[in-house]
């Protein structure tokens, strides 16, 4: 083999990505531009899309990838009664509902805009996604 042959051999083995992990990191591109458009976080927005021009040229590897991903990944606010209360008007349903929504039971929902507890895990989550896009989302 030559060494021109060699030197293209590297450079095509370092740019393969199987077909599914292409796939999938096209997929959680899309996720991406979604959730940085509604969190307005231009800055990490552009950390993202230099990692992810680097990635597909072989600059950064499928590892170092993941890690970006997962730092682009909003934390969870801390809701507040008032806060779990604007949503579910803003949503224009009853306790009720936003529970069936939720799935959740009305009480549970009661006792977040009471104060009495406070959403954690898959819910706060929840109430992030419908906070940023609205009910419909969960429909």
């Amino acid at each position: 083999m030559t060494k021109d042959a060699a030197a293209r051999l590297a450079r095509g083995a370092s740019k393969h990505v199987s077909a599914s992990a292409e796939k999938e990191r096209k997929r959680k591109a899309k996720e991406r531009n979604r959730v940085s458009a509604a969190d307005d976080s231009k800055p990490l927005a552009a950390i993202q899309d230099l990692a992810e021009k680097l990635f597909e040229v072989g600059g950064i590897d499928q590892k170092t990838m993941r890690e970006y991903d997962a730092l682009c990944i909003p934390a969870v606010p801390d809701f507040t009664k008032s806060m779990i209360a604007k949503i579910r008007k803003d949503a224009n349903v009853s306790q009720s509902l936003f529970a069936k929504y939720l799935n959740t039971s009305p009480s549970t929902v009661q006792k977040w805009e009471t104060g009495a507890k406070k959403p954690s895990g898959a819910a706060a989550r929840l109430l992030q996604v419908v906070k940023k896009h609205g009910i419909d989302v969960l429909a």
